[in-house]
């Protein structure tokens, strides 16, 4: 457990132009930053294709990669765009995402690379084409016809679609697949694109002693490739209807739960697979990350499970889940990988036992302290050293919009605790991470610049507005100059 430290911050969120990150130059600059300031971690957020929302966590596929993140400019580099075809752009934001504006800028330019590729292409581009869809077939057909058949019935979610193909009728799925045909190659072409861009940046960041912690989200999305192609797997109606879906009970981010509305899992039908869905997605996922956070951890011991048609996840209940069987036939078939647990909420010894049992670390979010409370968990001196800890999440406030919104009494204790007077309270928090037991460590970014609440990249339970927070250009320069990131990180071995 080498002590180690690093910086969360989603692809979405680098600078650059198009309106939104991307995984080219900007992406390497900020693997250059981690290297500067000697930070050996670079979390983000789940890569695949956002659906309503935006969300990351709710995702068309737990396979595919968002084609939002491939870098236009490395497409002209590759010669499938030209100069003309960016004359046109409209003037974005360059601190906040308009995801329906980048859609619709950037998807044309995407099928005028994929024109381009089928008409230039060498001959060797296209037998790399055809490996990656060849190696990858075993999710990549059902995504790719997925996705053109959303395209088709105008976005509509597929338990919308007309009876034959909702049910994946064989007849239905050859049809559509033969109509189809252009539209489910173009789909490929965009995973083709965005997995040769993501493992050049993977590459770049591990050959230079930076790995990468990739999410996990427990749950798939309702509207998803997965849930359509593996409904059996989920508890659905005969005609497809969720019975049973997922959240958490009222807890530190809402009175009322989180009702996230995903598909339930059917354990039993997964246990008598030898939960092959789960070891195929873990094993998918180590291609595009070294440290996997299972998100939600605690729904492998028991789950919110929340009647279908609910309009708050108040009225739930706990339901068991077979995590032990689960994670002893992970370790049986992939070894000892590196995972980490999301174990917060409302965590009982159950959970505690099952993420000990296999050495799991855990996470410690200082914003959670109580700091009143010389026995809270959540404070630096009760920390185990098999943990990682956090100045906050991507679920939290900024660490200095938390600050300024706590009571003058909470404020207090804080200043107590660690001898300060709160006025740079973003690097008091990052110290105390840095400086802990726990052998990992890691803030967001926005904590590292001491950014407010505008700069707050996700408000559980709120339905929009999320996700679109961007850094500029020269904001990492200002890390750099003033030296207390390296400083620090040299400070306490990390």
């Amino acid at each position: 457990m080498e002590r180690k430290s690093g910086i969360i911050c989603h692809i979405t969120s680098l600078p650059g132009k198009y309106g939104i990150g991307t995984l080219g130059k900007s992406a390497y600059k900020f693997v250059d930053f981690l290297i500067q300031t000697k930070q050996k971690l670079w979390q983000i957020l789940p890569l695949g294709p956002t659906g309503y929302g935006d969300s990351p966590y709710q995702c068309f596929s737990a396979y595919a990669g968002n084609p939002l993140l491939i870098s236009l400019e490395e497409l002209q580099n590759d010669g499938w765009l030209s100069a003309e075809d960016f004359e046109n752009e409209p003037q974005f934001d360059t601190k906040r995402i308009d995801f329906g504006e980048v859609i619709n800028f950037k998807n044309p330019l995407l099928r005028k690379a994929f024109a381009n590729f089928n008409e230039k292409a060498k001959n060797v581009d296209k037998i790399k084409f055809r490996n990656f869809c060849a190696r990858n077939e075993k999710w990549l057909n059902d995504f790719a016809l997925f996705m053109s058949l959303k395209s088709h019935f105008d976005g509509k979610p597929w338990v919308e679609w007309e009876t034959g193909i909702r049910l994946r009728e064989k007849d239905a799925v050859n049809y559509y697949t033969n109509e189809l045909i252009h539209e489910i190659d173009f789909q490929k072409f965009a995973q083709f694109l965005f997995f040769k861009q993501w493992l050049e940046v993977k590459s770049y960041a591990n050959n230079n002693g930076v790995q990468i912690i990739g999410d996990i989200p427990i749950y798939i999305a309702a509207d998803s490739a997965d849930a359509w192609t593996n409904s059996e797997l989920f508890f659905f109606s005969d005609d497809r209807k969720p019975i049973q879906v997922a959240g958490v009970p009222p807890d530190y981010f809402s009175e009322t739960g989180q009702l996230w509305g995903n598909p339930i899992f059917n354990w039993e039908k997964l246990r008598e697979t030898g939960f092959e869905w789960w070891i195929d997605r873990i094993k998918a996922n180590l291609l595009l990350y070294n440290i996997i956070r299972i998100d939600h951890f605690r729904g492998f011991e028991a789950y919110w499970s929340v009647p279908f048609g609910e309009a708050t996840a108040v009225n739930g209940e706990w339901v068991k889940a077979p995590g032990t069987d689960l994670y002893r036939t992970i370790r049986e078939k992939l070894g000892n990988i590196d995972i980490i647990a999301e174990d917060l909420g409302v965590i009982t010894p159950e959970v505690e036992e099952l993420r000990d049992s296999f050495g799991l670390p855990g996470m410690k979010v200082l914003q959670f302290g109580d700091y009143g409370k010389g026995t809270d968990e959540y404070i630096p001196h009760n920390f185990p050293t098999n943990c990682v800890v956090y100045t906050g999440t991507h679920d939290n406030d900024t660490t200095v919009s938390w600050y300024n919104s706590i009571s003058d009494a909470e404020k207090q204790k804080v200043n107590t605790y660690y001898n300060c007077d709160g006025s740079q309270i973003h690097w008091t928090l990052i110290r105390a991470a840095w400086s802990s037991v726990g052998y990992i460590a890691v803030a967001p970014l926005q904590d590292v610049l001491g950014l407010g609440g505008e700069s707050r990249m996700n408000m559980p339970g709120a339905a929009s507005g999320n996700w679109g927070w961007r850094f500029e250009d020269g904001d990492l320069c200002k890390v750099l100059d003033e030296g207390k990131l390296l400083q620090l990180t040299e400070l306490f071995g990390r």
